[in-house]
C-alpha cells in the first residue's frame, strides 16, 4: 500500500483553526504547493470543514483539515464555527493562523484555550508577514512562527516545525498481530451481499489482513456460506476466526467452541478505544425500557442499503432481544451529538474511519454524561450470548 492509500484513520490529522481571511487555506495551499483550498479576499470563502488526505513532506501521509473561520457571523455562522470547534476531536496537530497585521482576538484565544485543554500539539502561525517590517514579527515564543504564504516565506520552516510535533509512529498496540503466530491459519469471515461493496473489501477488512501479514500468519477469507466447507477443508485448525458482525450468530454455531472466534468490531474496539469499557456497555442492553432513545453513530457517509446494519439490522435485532419499544436516532460521519442527555445507550461502528483520538472523545463525551456506550460487534456478540467466547482470545 503506498502513501496515498494509507487510510485515513492511519494518518496525522493536521487540523487548521483561525479567524475569517486569516489565511488558512493560503497556507494549506504554500504547505502542499497544490491549490487544494479556495482563496479569496472574501471573509468566510470555507463554509465547512474540508478534509483532504495528502503527501506531507517531511512527514508522509497525512490529512489537512481546513475549517471554517472561527469569527463568522449570524446563525448559520455560529453552526460553521461549531463544525470547527468538533474538528478538534479528530486533531492530532493544531495549527492557529492568525492574521499578522491584526494579532491575536478573542476568538484565537478561545479557541487556542481549548486546544491546550485537550493536550493537542499546536503550533501559532502568524500569517501576512509580507506586509510587516522585520522588526515586528520577531516571534519569541517556541510555539510562533511567523510566515507569508504569499511569498512561501518560512514555509520550509514551517513544515519542519510540524513534523517535530508529531507523535511516534511506532505504536504500542495492534489491531491482531499481538494475538498470533507466524504461519497461523486466520479465516476471516467476510459475507458478500447487496450492501457489501462492489469490488473491494470494506477498510477493517483490509486493515486485519495486512496486520496479519505483518505478523507472518496466513489469512483464509471466506463467505459464511463457505465456512463450514472451509473449516472441513484446513488440515490444520485455525488459530483464530474473525467475522464481519451482522453474522455473527451463523458464524457462531459453525465454529467448534475450541476455536478462538471474535469480529472485526472487537478487534477495533480493542485497537482504538477501551474494550472493557465498549463490554459493559453492552450489559446494559437488557436494561432499557420502552420508549428508551438510542444513539446509533456511523463514523463514515455511505449509501444506507434497505437491509443496512446501523439503521435497519441492528434497531431490529434489540427490539427483538428486548422485547421492548424503542426510539433510535442516528449520526454519520464527523458530526457527534454535544448534548447526549436524552440517550439510554450510544452503539457505535467499528470506527475504522476515525482516528484514535476522535473515538476515546466520543467515549469521553458518553463517560462524562454517564451514558453507556458500546459498538455494533461488541452489542451484537452480546445479544447472541458469544461475547465471552468472542473475548477469549485476548486473555491468553
Amino acid at each position: 500500500m503506498g502513501m496515498n492509500n494509507t487510510p485515513s484513520a492511519e494518518r496525522i490529522h493536521i487540523g487548521i483553526f483561525g479567524r475569517r481571511n486569516a489565511g488558512k487555506s493560503s497556507i494549506i495551499n504554500a504547505l502542499t504547493g497544490q491549490d487544494l483550498s479556495i482563496v479569496s479576499d472574501k471573509k468566510g470563502t470555507t463554509t465547512d470543514p474540508v478534509l483532504k488526505a495528502m503527501e506531507l513532506l517531511p512527514l508522509g501521509p497525512v490529512v489537512m483539515i481546513d475549517t471554517p473561520g472561527l469569527d463568522d457571523e449570524g446563525d448559520l455562522g455560529r453552526l460553521r464555527i461549531q463544525k470547527a470547534y468538533q474538528i478538534l476531536n479528530k486533531t492530532d496537530i493544531a495549527l492557529l493562523i492568525i492574521d499578522g497585521t491584526v494579532g491575536m482576538t478573542d476568538a484565537d484565544e478561545q479557541i487556542l484555550k481549548r486546544i491546550r485543554s485537550k493536550n493537542i500539539p499546536y503550533l501559532i502561525v502568524m500569517n501576512k508577514a509580507d506586509l510587516l517590517s522585520d522588526h515586528q514579527h520577531n516571534a519569541k515564543d517556541k510555539d510562533t512562527l511567523w510566515v507569508s504564504a504569499l511569498n512561501r516565506t518560512q514555509i520550509h520552516e514551517l513544515k519542519e516545525q510540524i513534523a517535530h510535533l508529531v507523535p511516534s509512529d511506532e505504536p504500542d498496540h495492534y489491531i491482531v498481530r499481538d494475538l498470533v503466530s507466524p504461519l497461523d491459519f486466520v479465516i476471516l469471515v467476510v459475507p458478500v451481499d447487496k450492501a457489501a461493496p462492489k469490488g473491494r473489501l470494506i477498510l477493517p477488512q483490509q486493515q486485519t489482513i495486512r496486520d496479519l501479514l505483518e505478523a507472518g500468519a496466513v489469512s483464509v477469507i471466506t463467505r459464511d456460506t463457505e465456512l463450514k466447507d472451509t473449516l472441513k477443508k484446513l488440515k490444520t485448525a485455525p488459530a483464530l476466526v474473525i467475522t464481519d458482525s451482522q453474522v455473527f450468530k451463523t458464524v457462531s454455531q459453525i465454529v467448534p467452541k475450541d476455536i478462538p472466534l471474535t469480529s472485526f468490531s472487537i478487534l477495533f474496539a480493542r485497537y482504538k478505544g477501551n474494550l472493557n469499557t465498549l463490554v459493559n456497555g453492552a450489559k446494559y442492553i437488557d436494561e432499557l425500557e420502552n420508549e428508551d432513545t438510542i444513539l446509533i453513530c456511523e463514523g463514515c457517509t455511505h449509501h444506507r442499503q434497505c437491509d443496512d446494519i446501523g439503521t435497519v439490522k441492528l434497531p431490529g435485532w434489540l427490539k427483538k432481544h428486548t422485547g421492548k419499544t424503542l426510539n433510535f436516532e442516528f449520526t454519520s460521519g464527523t458530526e457527534f451529538p454535544l448534548k447526549l442527555d436524552k440517550y439510554r445507550l450510544i452503539i457505535h461502528c467499528g470506527g475504522c474511519t476515525l482516528n484514535e483520538r476522535e473515538i476515546k472523545y466520543r467515549m469521553k463525551c458518553a463517560e462524562d454524561a454517564g451514558i453507556p456506550m458500546t459498538n455494533y460487534g461488541t452489542a451484537i456478540a452480546y445479544m447472541n450470548g458469544i461475547l465471552a467466547q468472542s473475548l477469549e482470545i485476548f486473555k491468553k
